[in-house]
């Protein structure tokens, strides 16, 4: 089982259906868990998952339409009643901070832990978070409010030390740091050691895009080439690209087409209409342009 998984959570739009709830995913990467939306019902759902609200350690808002942020206030108010002390990261377009604080303000001032909240211009891509686990830039994407995705990228070496061999040329280990800098070393008689003879290269970064809720941006693949996986939101079909322009909102088809000038591995698509009560049509759609695609469910999880 890989240690780099995608919980989907809710893969609806606008309105909870039977059939599917409001946008919510976990991204989960060697036990640190990051929320992406955060609609109605979300903790009710983590629950059901077991998935720990504590190792909970940043929430990522694209944008604040309520099926994207309505279940944030239960949430924190849950997180505290079940004595979480340590900070809580949220992060989002322009104007979460006046979200938070407002909700702060009307009915979570008692909550026990700080909420380190951080607003960036959704205009301009940009890193906007970074841990030992992984690091996160913004993608600016095309909604009736401000709104961006997330492009998550594990943090991995580069390169490893070759031990046996740094042992037989003699590599005193104070300098393996400089090794794994890429850095060649000078032994005594005066010989240089190239560092590829020393390293092993690390294996490739795994990387996740989140793109909801978007208008089709034929540019939009300038922001994702290299990324494993994309989620890519769609929520028509083919014969509603006028309601999707809109609404500002993609198409399966157009979603696949994203994914297939960017280069990535795989497309997951979501964010159905609640018109729709079926995934195979935009599965298939999606696969006539992109073939390796999956049309997301409530309770799948996913390894990146």
């Amino acid at each position: 089982m890989s240690d780099f998984k995608i919980h989907i959570l809710g893969c609806g739009s606008a309105l909870p259906t039977k059939r599917h709830n409001p946008t919510a995913q976990v991204l989960e990467l060697r036990g640190k868990l990051y929320l992406l939306d955060c609609g109605e019902g979300t903790q009710q759902l983590i629950r059901r998952r077991e998935l720990c609200f504590e190792s909970i350690v940043c929430i990522f808002l694209t944008h604040h339409h309520g099926d994207h942020i309505y279940g944030l206030p239960g949430l924190l108010s849950s997180m505290s009643m079940l004595g979480r002390t340590r900070a809580l990261t949220i992060i989002g377009p322009r104007g979460t901070q006046a979200l938070v604080e407002g909700m702060r303000s009307l009915f979570l001032d008692w909550i026990a832990f700080p909420l380190d909240v951080r607003e960036y211009d959704d205009r301009e891509p940009q890193t906007v978070y970074e841990d030992r686990s992984v690091t996160v830039r913004s993608v600016s994407l095309r909604h009736r409010l401000p709104c961006q995705g997330y492009v998550f990228t594990e943090r991995c070496q580069a390169l490893h030390l070759d031990k046996a061999s740094c042992e037989f040329y003699r590599v005193p280990i104070a300098q393996y740091q400089h090794i794994l800098r890429g850095e060649d070393w000078t032994n005594d008689e005066g010989e240089v050691i190239p560092n590829a003879r020393l390293t092993r290269p690390g294996r490739r970064a795994r990387s996740y895009a989140f793109c909801t809720d978007t208008i089709y941006l034929p540019q939009l693949h300038e922001q994702l080439r290299g990324v494993g996986t994309l989620y890519h939101e769609a929520t028509f079909l083919d014969g509603d690209e006028a309601r999707a322009q809109q609404t500002h909102h993609s198409t399966a088809r157009q979603a696949a087409q994203v994914a297939l000038e960017a280069g990535v591995e795989r497309l997951l698509i979501g964010h159905y209409s609640a018109r729709h009560n079926k995934l195979k049509p935009f599965e298939e759609q999606a696969r006539e342009v992109f073939a390796n695609t999956t049309a997301v469910d409530e309770g799948m999880t996913l390894d990146l």
